[in-house]
């Protein structure tokens, strides 16, 4: 297997920060202290292709899109495509300590779309002795795969491409549910079909518009441990939201913290509450009031009190629990609360699990299980996070 691996650096990093995505985001992202995701993702998968493929030939980009990951994860590049100048070969050139010109690689925040078309045109080539690969193994979000499908279709390669999730809403079905997933599928399949690229426009979504488009069509691996494309809520959650609203008053005066997740489901019990929900953000209430509207990681991490529950809702026909449109709930969010998920029964008929990608293995191990999800007003249903 030949696998070209390229990284979006600053896919997601807009998350915890609340700006709902990073397209032309990314110098908002840094002034308000957003660290890189991808990186860490990236080695995640790396690592365990390393684990289950030692074998595998890698050839990736120059950094900061992947070169030096690829080399700390054991493998050395059959080729190292630089597409901020002259593509590398890996004979004549050095680890990438800097790029052969004596400068210092790129910021992440310097790269484009097209450098990543860039690398991925390289990798579908086979213009020179490495030949083309057999996977584009790629770390970002749904800008990233649209870019990604999107030269792999300008070449007119048959190349299939597989996503390492990294960005904040991913909604295409060309991803794996983890980056373990990805090295695992990466490593193991044997067929291929047609999924869909899918993408929305960031700024109609920072103002609560949801409106996901069709930007191309991929050939991927066909796998178990790949997401669906998202699907928007349906049923009624009227009941449902004035329950679990009940619930809350009920306990008004209690110093009882409540993080209230994105989404039209859980929105509709911020409207049962009385007030007007963010636009696909998290809020927090607490006795009676809303204390942070639309909050970062940081400050809902500063409101945070003794007691404290999150309410959250699965993506529809995907779902994810955490990790998908809700980096805000970051680790240091969820270790300190108490978990209530909530959904219609419509939205838990289209997914057979639940699932959870929260960035560190750990809690996803931790929070696996069986768990109970309310349904309606005083209905439940179990379901199982895996």
């Amino acid at each position: 297997m030949h696998v070209g691996f390229a990284v979006n650096p600053v896919a997601g990093m807009g998350g915890r920060v609340g700006l709902k995505g990073t397209d032309g985001k990314v110098a908002e992202a840094v002034a308000r202290g957003a660290e890189p995701r991808a990186p860490d993702r990236a080695r995640r998968a790396l690592e365990r292709l390393a684990a289950v493929a030692p074998e595998t030939r890698v050839s990736t980009a120059a950094d900061p899109m992947g070169e030096r990951l690829v080399r700390e994860a054991g493998f050395e590049p059959v080729r190292v495509v630089d597409p901020f100048g002259d593509d590398r070969d890996e004979e004549a050139d050095p680890p990438a300590d800097d790029r052969g010109d004596g400068s210092d690689p790129p910021a992440p925040t310097e790269t484009t779309a097209e450098h990543t078309a860039r690398v991925v045109e390289a990798f579908a080539a086979g213009d020179d002795a490495a030949g083309p690969v057999d996977l584009v193994l790629f770390v970002g979000g749904d800008g990233t795969a649209t870019d990604v499908a999107t030269a792999l279709e300008r070449t007119g390669s048959e190349v299939p491409m597989l996503g390492v999730p990294a960005g904040v809403k991913v909604y295409s079905s060309v991803f794996a549910v983890s980056p373990e997933d990805a090295a695992e599928v990466a490593a193991s399949f044997s067929r291929t079909e047609r999924r869909e690229v899918m993408d929305i426009d960031e700024d109609a979504y920072r103002e609560g518009e949801v409106h996901p488009e069709l930007r191309a069509v991929a050939r991927v691996p066909v796998a178990d441990d790949l997401q669906s494309s998202k699907q928007t809520a349906s049923g009624t959650v009227e009941s449902l939201a004035e329950g679990v609203a009940d619930d809350i008053r009920e306990r008004e005066g209690e110093g009882v913290t409540y993080v209230l997740g994105p989404g039209s489901t859980v929105g509709a019990i911020k409207e049962a509450l009385g007030f007007e929900p963010s636009p696909i953000g998290v809020d927090v209430w607490r006795d009676g009031e809303v204390v942070v509207r639309d909050g970062t990681e940081r400050e809902i991490l500063d409101a945070l009190g003794e007691e404290n529950v999150i309410v959250v809702s699965p993506i529809g026909g995907q779902g994810f629990v955490f990790g998908r449109g809700n980096p805000q709930l970051s680790p240091a969010v969820i270790r300190r609360c108490d978990l209530r998920i909530v959904a219609s029964r419509a939205k838990l008929d289209d997914v057979r699990a639940l699932r959870v990608d929260t960035d560190d293995p750990d809690l996803d191990a931790a929070l696996a299980g069986w768990v109970r999800v309310r349904v309606g007003k005083f209905e439940t249903r179990m379901m199982k996070i895996v």
